[in-house]
């Protein structure tokens, strides 16, 4: 998160950005040559060759192009082209709009379907991982393991994530048509938007002395709501602790720390490195650390933020980490709000867990591999990790 969240962009290319720069700028008059060289790094020795080529461009806009357009809209695309073009699913551009949606997200409530989704960034695919009880798409009958296809219908496979959940999102009681693909069969639902609270840790006793949390994002709300899960669960006689981490796609390091600091004994939970060799760590105080025998589970939707939870209990050695690999993101991005009101999101570091390991694009290996069982009514992990704790 990301690290403020996978909540994200996809490459769609400088060239595409280059193209609505011309469009853009010719029709506003500005100094295009001026503007593209500078954010390109190329220079004023390409100037007279950029600047001809946008008037190529515009040339074959005027005369041909069909269809009507927002010259804010061709702007926003010179923003985003500029910020696609580095190549980084995780960079990019977010208009006005985009941003406010964005942050609301994070805050534990928002207008919109109760649904979280999360992408696989190889074939591009948004897929529902939950499905909030009494939501909207809990009435639709969306279920985890569905497609998300179309919404108001545009294809959404290959786009940013976060703004596909923007679009989804919106004032309480207006409606959004998506279209859903569960197997071979497409489903057309209209729902209408409600108001949503992100119930992002869910908890309870499962014996006389082993207590479970589910932790679905790490957001702003989610410590507060950890650790009055925590304080519950020893007030109810908990000694030992499952905690579920499996299709978390990470969200705020401040966050995921506060956590393990309540979690770990005194020392190191994470630490990252920029650019030019800057290292900053996150450090636990040992001052209120749990003391009794954890098992946290994982898989191969857990990324980011749950990967430096999982890698941090790992290499302390507190906690026995059950299920699947995990994602593999291991660099960090940070939002920088423009005076606009628009926002970009850069990665601008890798963290690394306390034993030094960077696990980008390889992920984090359990202690015990043990795969899911979907076609089983009983949860084979979950009933593991009982059974680890129960020895």
């Amino acid at each position: 998160m990301e690290d403020n969240r996978e909540k994200r962009f996809f490459r769609r290319g400088l060239v595409l950005g280059m193209l609505l720069a011309a469009a853009a700028f010719v029709l506003s008059g500005c100094a295009t040559a001026h503007f593209l060289p500078r954010f390109l790094g190329r220079g004023n020795s390409n100037e007279e060759q950029i600047d001809a080529k946008v008037q190529e461009l515009n040339k074959y806009i005027d005369e041909y192009y069909l269809f009507d357009y927002e010259e804010e809209d061709v702007e926003n695309g010179i923003y985003k082209g500029l910020m696609a073009g580095l190549g980084d699913v995780y960079t990019g551009y977010y208009t006005p709009e985009e941003y406010a949606s964005f942050m609301e997200s994070s805050n534990g409530s928002y207008s919109g379907i109760g649904a979280m989704m999360q992408q696989d960034y190889a074939t591009g695919i948004i897929a529902v991982v939950k499905v909030f009880e009494g939501s909207p798409s809990a009435e639709a009958g969306i279920q985890p393991g569905d497609i998300l296809y179309m919404v108001e219908g545009e294809e959404v496979t290959g786009q940013d994530l976060s703004l596909v959940v923007s679009d989804l999102k919106g004032t309480e009681g207006t409606q959004v048509n998506i279209s859903i693909a569960r197997g071979e069969d497409i489903l057309e639902l209209t729902l209408t938007r409600r108001s949503i609270q992100v119930p992002t840790v869910e908890s309870r006793m499962i014996d006389g002395q082993i207590g479970y949390i589910a932790i679905t994002e790490f957001d702003d709300v989610t410590d507060e709501q950890f650790m009055t899960a925590l304080d519950s669960l020893e007030a109810q006689g908990m000694k030992k602790l499952i905690i579920d981490l499996r299709d978390n796609g990470g969200g705020l390091v401040d966050v995921t720390c506060a956590i393990l600091d309540r979690l770990l004994p005194e020392g190191l939970i994470v630490y990252t490195e920029d650019k030019y060799g800057n290292r900053q760590e996150e450090t636990s105080d040992g001052e209120h650390y749990f003391a009794g025998d954890m098992a946290v589970l994982v898989n191969g939707n857990s990324a980011s933020a749950s990967e430096i939870f999982a890698g941090a209990v790992k290499d302390y050695g507190v906690g026995t980490l059950i299920g699947t690999q995990t994602f593999g993101k291991g660099i960090v991005q940070s939002l920088f709000p423009l005076s606009d009101g628009s926002a970009v999101k850069i990665t601008v570091s890798r963290y690394y867990t306390p034993a030094g390991n960077n696990i980008h694009e390889v992920g984090i290996t359990p202690d015990l591999i043990v795969e899911a069982d979907r076609e089983s009514e009983t949860d084979v992990q979950l009933q593991k990790a009982i059974e680890v704790l129960s020895r």
